[in-house]
């Protein structure tokens, strides 16, 4: 999220294509044999095609203004070809969409959305090296302004559920705002002071009339071509079996309404693990958990 810091670059995200340059030096590259016959040819590799209706939060990729197609191209050809990160990210797709969408839906935001959460952190408690953390990369700034605990034992960024509400009340603010979800994606990025900002300077109406810094002019484009691959994954090369995509986590809940000293003494009250505590309860940073008067949590226990 990048109102407070530079992008993360996770999941789908930057790749480097590797090009092999071959000279005609036979002392640098000796003559194979084996492969003078016919019939061998090197690998082919061909450009996965745009869909031409594409939308993102109902709003259409016009492909007919200048540079739209090459610059989508580009996040196309990055999310088909960087191969593990993509393959990753799909996976975690079946445990946390389940959880996110709904979440999308109730707060009135286009489930396209869910997307962006897969460009900021690849699905993933990631932390950027400006300090941007959890599935939504908030700043401590950023997520305390919008109702997330942030302090020494409790980090409610890395809390997928409250941190996906925390994400859908700053994009119900931008929509309401720029009245564009477009609009409201780019500003994720780069923060609604600063789209704002360039909107004046340029008098630009839409993110496709500004010319905006290049994690920002990334950004939207990145959103588009991640939901190309990710809807059909099979026609960009990524194959999975049902077995294949990580399932939603089968827990229990247990709810906490006095303070804790010791979690680990916690843990093996409950008759689980100390590292399952911790893994299913990221947001638990310390050893333990104070609570006010006013305040209780609910810890996911593993159901057995």
């Amino acid at each position: 999220m990048n109102p407070w810091k530079p992008m993360f670059f996770g999941g789908l995200a930057v790749a480097s294509l590797a090009v092999a340059l071959f000279t005609n030096s036979e002392a640098a590259h000796p003559s194979r044999p084996e492969m003078a016959g016919a019939g061998h040819h090197p690998q082919q590799v061909s450009p996965p095609p745009i869909l031409e209706r594409l939308q993102f939060a109902g709003a259409p990729l016009p492909l007919e203004r200048v540079g739209v197609r090459e610059r989508m191209e580009k996040e196309l050809l990055i999310g088909t070809f960087r191969h593990s990160s993509s393959l990753l990210t799909l996976k975690r797709s079946g445990r946390w969409f389940p959880v996110i969408e709904p979440i999308l839906i109730d707060s009135g935001i286009p489930v396209d959305f869910k997307y962006l959460s897969v460009i900021e952190s690849g699905l993933a408690n990631a932390v950027s090296p400006s300090d941007a953390r959890g599935f939504w990369q908030f700043m401590k700034p950023a997520a305390e302004e919008f109702g997330l605990r942030v302090d020494r034992d409790v980090d409610e960024r890395y809390h997928v559920v409250k941190a996906t509400r925390a994400a859908c009340a700053y994009l119900n603010k931008a929509h309401r705002r720029y009245g564009d979800w477009v609009l409201a994606a780019a500003s994720y990025n780069m923060g609604m002071s600063g789209l704002s900002r360039r909107m004046d300077e340029q008098g630009g109406a839409a993110y496709w009339d500004l010319m905006l810094n290049d994690e920002t002019a990334r950004y939207v484009y990145r959103l588009y071509a991640t939901k190309q691959v990710m809807e059909d994954p099979e026609a960009h090369g990524f194959v999975l079996q049902a077995e294949d995509w990580y399932a939603p986590l089968e827990t229990r809940d247990t709810v906490l309404v006095d303070s804790v000293d010791d979690l680990s003494a916690l843990a093996q009250r409950m008759g689980v693990s100390y590292n399952a505590l911790k893994t299913l309860n990221p947001w638990l940073r310390s050893r333990k958990l104070p609570i006010d008067d006013d305040q209780y949590y609910v810890l996911r226990l593993p159901l057995r």
